[in-house]
């Protein structure tokens, strides 16, 4: 299925590229009436990384970029708690005002029963959306050290008119070097609203996708990224839903023949807090596997539940090669992001696989 190159031949197990934001936390209060906020780290892309690192013990790294001040020494810190790797990390000069760089700032609330979660983010000129393929020596890191998975993704693609670039050179070295891409297309109409709207996005993730050996999203993600509908549903994780989404990932690999793997997660949210939750994956040799489905899932922090299943899966293909492994591995994974605070999973390899194996919550004293 995916020719994965030895662990003893590489450095890094996974490597990611994209944007590291400070996520300023209201608790279970709201970012307009807030008098404090709790500061953690996150990215869509970098989420991953450190869910792999944290979770599951694989060597992870990531490329990415901070304007030189306290607020990117704070980044810093933060991932280096994490265990990432920070080798990686282009340090802009910052110009005092932020002018000209900066580091990216998201305002997220968490949500309540009726009351939707609600993010803002403040991330203009900042020094990851600068970052330009001459900055980083590709070959040395996927050549010289080896990396043996590559994942970025739609938001990287979207903040800026060169992170394209920078994220096809990547794209481009990785290849050559046998290393597995995975991509997930995480479509944000708010990030590509200035440069583009949904048409700029299509452009630049259909070209990006033909690199890509492993295409993780959703159903709005393969739609408004790469212009495949999905069939009407009726909102819920039915038979009938499951089976559009089968319709829709062989209307994708027929097109994208360089998809070794397709992976997407099914939620129906029933409140901010109570969301019913799932997966789905092809590959050719293992056709359609589904994951365990877990109806009323009750939710504390949505935030990163999608980059804690792809970590999951990865881990899952890394560990094991087999797509319906890991396809439980990432749905778990995922479920138990979402019951933590934080954009970043806390969650243990203990406790994914007692929750692949059925095991309850019942107290572990």
């Amino acid at each position: 299925m995916l020719r994965i190159r030895p662990a003893d031949d590489c450095r890094y197990d996974m490597v990611s590229l994209g944007e590291i934001m400070l996520r300023l936390d209201p608790g279970e209060g709201r970012v307009r009436t807030t008098r404090s906020f709790r500061a953690w780290e996150g990215g869509g892309e970098y989420n991953v990384a450190r869910g792999l690192r944290r979770c599951f013990g694989l060597r992870a790294a990531v490329v990415t970029a901070f304007a030189d001040n306290e607020v990117g020494r704070l980044l810093e810190d933060l991932v280096l708690q994490g265990g990432v790797d920070t080798s990686f990390i282009t340090w802009m000069p910052y110009d005092g005002t932020g002018r000209t760089v900066r580091n990216g700032l998201n305002f997220t609330e968490r949500g309540f029963g009726v009351r939707g979660a609600v993010g803002t983010s403040d991330r203009g000129h900042t020094a990851a959306s600068q970052l330009r393929p001459e900055d980083v020596d590709w070959d040395h890191l996927f050549g010289t050290l080896g990396v043996r998975w590559l994942h970025t993704g739609g938001i990287y693609a979207a903040l800026s008119t060169t992170t394209p670039d920078t994220i096809e050179a990547a794209m481009r070295s990785a290849r050559r070097h046998g290393t597995i891409i995975s991509y997930d297309l995480n479509y944000r109409p708010s990030l590509w609203q200035a440069i583009g709207g949904q048409p700029r996005a299509r452009e630049v993730n259909r070209r990006l996708a033909r690199y890509v050996d492993v295409m993780i999203g959703n159903e709005e993600d393969f739609t408004a990224s790469l212009g495949f509908e999905v069939p009407d549903t009726d909102g819920s994780l039915s038979h009938l839903e499951v089976a559009n989404f089968e319709r829709m990932i062989q209307a994708v690999t027929k097109e994208y023949d360089n998809f070794a793997v397709v992976a997407t997660t099914l939620r129906t949210v029933r409140s901010a807090t109570v969301n019913d939750w799932g997966a789905i994956a092809w590959s050719a040799e293992s056709g359609f596997v589904e994951a365990t489905h877990r109806a009323g899932l009750d939710i504390l922090d949505r935030v990163g539940g999608g980059d804690s299943f792809a970590s999951g899966l990865i881990y899952g293909l890394l560990k094991t090669g087999d797509l319906a492994t890991a396809v439980e591995y990432g749905a778990a994974h995922g479920a138990l992001a979402m019951t933590t605070p934080g954009d970043t999973s806390m969650a243990s390899l203990k406790e994914v696989e007692s929750l692949v194996l059925g095991r309850g919550a019942r107290v572990q004293r």
